[in-house]
Formats: C-alpha cells, structure tokens, sequence
C-alpha cells in the first residue's frame, strides 16, 4: 500500500538541490523514512538520478551503528562521491549522530552534495542550531496523515473512514491493522514506551509520574484555556500534589518538543496583538490523545475542535485562538465589555481565517451564540462555521460561511469556496 504524500513530497521537490540542508521533522512514526527513503527516492530515480548517487543511512538500524561516530560518518560518505554529479545525502533519526550539526557542516562544504535528514525532536531548530548553520537548514515539517491522505487509501467507505480516523487517528501503520485490539494496543504502548520514555530519557527527568499525569490532564482538556498555574491547581486538588509553575512549564515544553502536543496562543483581533496566559493544548495525533485516556473520553466537539486544528496546521496556516472584546448595555443600563472567543485564527501570509468549530446548530439561539464573536469582528476577512454534519456551503447576509466538516477536511480549497 503506498500512501501519497504529494504535499511534503512536491515540498522535497522544489527545495532540491537550493544548497540548504533539507530538516524533515514530525513526530515518531508520522512517515518521515518513508516520505525520504520511498517517495522521495522513488522520484529521484525517476528523474534519472543513478542509485549510487543516492547515499541513505538509517541510523537508528543497529546494523549503522559505527556510522554514528562522525568520523566514520564523513569517511562513509566521501568515499562514495566519486564524480561531479550531484549526490543525494539522506540521513533518518540524525539526532543519533554524534555532533551532528559538525557533520552536516562539513557535509555542505561537499559541492556536488544535497542534503537531507530527519528528526524527531524540534530542538533541531533551536537557536543555537540556527546559529550553527547560519541560515542554512530548511525545515519541512511532517504530520501524521490528514483525513484526506487517510481516506485516499481507507478500504472502506466514507462513514467508516471517519469512525477510524475519528477514534485511532493518521499514524500510517494504523491503515495496516485489523483487529481493534492491535490499533489499541500499538497507540497505547507508542505512547508509554517510546514518545514518553524518549522525553524522560532525552530530558532526564526524574519524576515520570508527574509527566504521565500531566498528559492525561492535557489530553482530557484539549481545547480549554489553561497554563501552568492552572494546572499545578488541578494537581494539588485532583492528584492531591504540589507541583511548581516551572515544573509544569518545563514538562509541556518537553511534550511540544516531541511534537505530541501543540501549543495554541490567545490573540486580540481588534487589537491585533498577542494576549499572555492562558493558552490552548491540541495533540498532534488524536488517536495518540484518546489512546492516552483509554478511550473513555471520546467526545465529538473536542475531538472535532482537535482534528480542525491540525487540518490548518497541515495546510501551512498559524493557528491562534481569537479573541473580541465587545461592549453591550446590561439590564441596568450601564455598558458592559464582554470578552467573545473565536475558535481559530488561521494566518498564512496575507491570508486570514476567522473559523468557530460547531458540533451541531439546530435552533435559533445555537446559531446566535456561535455567530456572536464573529459578527464582532470588523475587518473583511473571511469568517467560517464548521459543523459536524453534512451540509451545503451557504453564507448569510453576514457574510459568514457555514460548511459540513468532512466537506473542510476532504477539499484542500474548502477555505476559499
């Protein structure tokens, strides 16, 4: 089964041979080896590219092992680049290279060398190697399959494809397993043995509980407003601990690192500048989300609201959450100024969304609360209600449009009908 990932792969494609090393990050097991060691390769080879002039090391395959040292790394490398042709450098998991950011240095003093690695952790992008490459990395980021990937290749029909998608998520092994019991028991143990034990043993943290109990607060509240002080809180009066702001702070940064969670920041429309704390948490996959709480906490909104941000996410867009400050009279007559939330802002270039995720709006009064904030809003970009059921697109006098989620999710163009 081959899942086309034309979006990442046409991304590979049109930053070839640009003289910066290609960063591929994503999360574990999202499709990063495949995108590079298939697709990619794939289209080199069909572009005339001979084999030998495409140089792949998976190092985290044991059978790499001594190609972690550096030294041994450079020698492999240079000893296959014999002519003048251009050479396909590919390294999967490089953050398992010792003083990678040395190797990969050298790596483009190498002419007739274009380069490519994979990752998985974003500290790959941290300042102090951005300053080591002094512009030099160029980072595609990798997703876990949208709802559009997934059904392209779902043997099943539509409804069937949402149910699945909707409860186990776009890891691509997930498309391979049968039973529920095998897509149960590969989320759940992802999770545990390999994204948190990775956290805990990168960050040497000392207190897995703490962490493990942190994500399960998260994953309960996705798409509520809440920041370390809140949380510390909740430990002290749901799990009965005292656990500092800092601590919190330093655990979600951990989870945001290993791109298992994302962070989503609170911005004045009218204002047009970012608000501090409180901010909002989505996971990244949400089959991983709802495998962490045993899947006992399925509930459409917050799964919908979830699914709608990464599906911004994936499609290049900053996604805030909006916020407009409105004046009303109260019954004593005095002016009152109400705070109104919009659910996402999305942001890419000179393009601007205002979108509110709605479940369900079937009455007058359930129309009104979730056209509010956005009839508020004084500029003329778009505003957008996406509901859960399957409707044709309208737009009111307003100029707000309603569509059907799966119409958003399944239509890359949905934003601009």
């Amino acid at each position: 089964m081959e899942i086309k990932r034309d979006l990442y792969l046409n991304k590979l494609i049109r930053k070839k041979n640009n003289g910066l090393i290609k960063i591929v990050t994503g999360v574990r097991r999202c499709g990063k080896s495949y995108l590079l060691f298939n697709l990619f390769h794939n289209h080199l080879l069909e572009e005339g590219v001979e084999e030998d002039h495409i140089i792949e090391v998976a190092l985290d395959d044991r059978s790499n092992k001594e190609l972690r040292d550096p030294d041994n790394m450079l020698k492999f490398v240079k000893e296959r680049i014999v002519d003048k042709e251009t050479y396909y450098i590919i390294l999967d998991e490089v953050q398992l290279l010792d003083e990678f950011e040395d190797v990969l240095n050298s790596f483009l003093h190498i002419r007739n060398a274009d380069i490519y690695v994979t990752g998985s952790n974003s500290k790959f992008l941290s300042s102090d190697l951005i300053t080591e490459f002094r512009g030099r990395g160029d980072e595609i980021r990798i997703y876990t399959l949208s709802f559009r990937e997934f059904v392209s290749v779902y043997d099943g029909s539509l409804d069937e494809a949402w149910d699945e998608y909707f409860n186990y998520g776009g890891l691509p092994l997930i498309l391979s397993m049968e039973t529920v019991e095998d897509k149960v028991e590969y989320l759940t143990s992802l999770f545990q043995k390999v994204y948190l034990s990775d956290i805990v043993e990168r960050n040497k943290v000392r207190n897995k509980d703490e962490l493990d109990e942190l994500v399960d607060i998260l994953a309960s509240a996705i798409g509520s407003l809440t920041n370390p002080s809140k949380l510390a809180k909740t430990f002290k009066s749901v799990k009965g601990k005292v656990i500092s702001d800092k601590t919190l702070k330093t655990y979600i940064d951990y989870l945001i690192d290993a791109f298992l969670i994302s962070k989503a920041k609170r911005f004045d429309i009218k204002g047009k500048r970012y608000i501090g704390s409180p901010a909002k948490y989505y996971f990244e996959d949400i089959g991983l989300r709802n495998a962490r709480l045993n899947f006992r906490q399925v509930e459409i909104t917050h799964i919908m609201e979830n699914i709608i941000y990464n599906e911004l996410r994936i499609r290049g867009y900053k996604v805030d959450v909006g916020l407009v400050e409105h004046y009303s009279t109260g019954k004593d007559g005095k002016r009152q100024k109400k705070q109104l939330e919009v659910d996402f802002v999305a942001t890419k270039g000179s393009e601007k969304y205002y979108i509110q995720s709605a479940f369900a709006m079937n009455n007058e009064e359930k129309i009104a609360q979730e056209q509010r904030s956005l009839v508020h809003i004084s500029d003329s970009f778009k505003k957008i209600i996406i509901v859960a059921d399957n409707i044709k697109v309208r737009r009111n006098e307003e100029g707000i449009t309603t569509m059907g989620l799966r119409n958003f999710l399944l239509d890359e163009n949905s934003l601009n009908i």
